[in-house]
């Protein structure tokens, strides 16, 4: 078993994405090469980084809540650590209660970036505060270095298992390039109208050779079915039914992605496909050079999303509809 654990507690798909890079980086700073991640159930890392040789094994743990239900987890989370012995633990994340457990749970070097009163409950210095005005990834990167750590790149690069590949090679057999649209996001505000989406799908159709995918999870099967039925032209495939690593594995296969700041967007970015990414509302992005961001005219705002048009989509990707990767 691994000797140093790493915490998280974001919620999404997207945050076990960019946090791979220093994941990796502390698991290659270990004797073992090898780090247990523990993070919420949420973010489907289990699922997500099972190919993954950085980590030896993913324990889930529950974090929100009302605050008796957080005391609780609070108590649940000291268990779970002090029962692992593990010699060294990585929290990244600004957050008092990890650090917390961590302390109670008896680990000895407690690794952190030391906002606030965390500052108390880790053993390095922790960073200067002025850091904590940057992005996450920025931070993470800042709170390695100052370990010695060197963190190469940013880029998630998201290993698969060759099998589930080639599966979802074999099960779609259709013309080239592949362009997935994805559907829905984490908050009503990330997500992009339904006129916008029949709109672009109908233009995309008539202008490409390959075949479209829409992807959503099944929350979203009725509606890709009814924007497919909208529209007319190349193969056009509904393909929300699929699993989180099929998905992951599907946008890995792909040549092209479109859809708003959300998880399947990471796993796109995640997989080498360029991730022409729907920034309407949310900060833009920049870890990996396969996010292109399309912003609306004015900057993000509460209703960004509805002011990006299929036009101006349109416009970005179509130098991409006769490529393949």
């Amino acid at each position: 078993m691994p000797s140093t654990a790493v915490i998280q507690v974001k919620r999404g798909i997207g945050d076990v994405v960019w946090h791979l890079p220093f994941i990796r980086a502390i698991a290659a700073a270990t004797a073992e090469r090898a780090v247990t991640f523990l993070t919420l159930p949420s973010t489907r890392a289990k699922d997500l980084l099972a190919a993954e040789p950085s980590v030896g094994e993913v324990i889930y743990f529950e974090h929100h809540g009302s605050e008796l239900a957080r005391g609780i987890n609070l108590v649940k989370l000291i268990a779970l650590l002090r029962g692992r012995k593990f010699q060294r633990i990585w929290i990244l994340d600004r957050t008092i209660r990890p650090a917390l457990a961590a302390m109670l749970a008896g680990i000895p070097e407690r690794i952190g970036p030391g906002d606030g009163l965390q500052r108390h409950m880790i053993t390095n210095a922790g960073i200067d505060p002025r850091h904590f005005r940057e992005l996450a990834m920025d931070w993470l990167r800042v709170l390695l270095e100052s370990m010695n750590v060197p963190v190469a790149s940013t880029e998630p690069d998201l290993k698969l298992p060759e099998r589930l590949l080639a599966e979802i090679a074999a099960r779609y057999q259709t013309s080239r390039p592949w362009i997935v649209l994805a559907l829905g996001g984490s908050h009503p505000s990330k997500d992009w109208p339904d006129a916008h989406h029949a709109a672009l799908l109908d233009t995309l159709r008539r202008r490409t050779a390959g075949t479209v995918f829409l992807i959503g999870g099944a929350d979203n099967s009725a509606r890709a079915q009814t924007l497919i039925a909208r529209s007319a032209g190349a193969p056009a495939v509904n393909a929300c039914d699929l699993s989180i690593v099929e998905a992951a594995a599907l946008l890995r296969r792909a040549d092209l992605f479109v859809g708003p700041d959300s998880g399947p967007m990471n796993l796109a970015a995640a997989g080498a496909t360029p991730a022409f990414t729907l920034f309407g509302s949310t900060p833009v992005l920049g870890y990996s050079r396969f996010i292109h961001a399309i912003e609306p005219e004015g900057g993000q705002s509460p209703d960004g999303m509805t002011r990006i048009t299929p036009a101006q989509v349109m416009a970005r990707i179509e130098p991409y509809l006769s490529v393949t990767k």
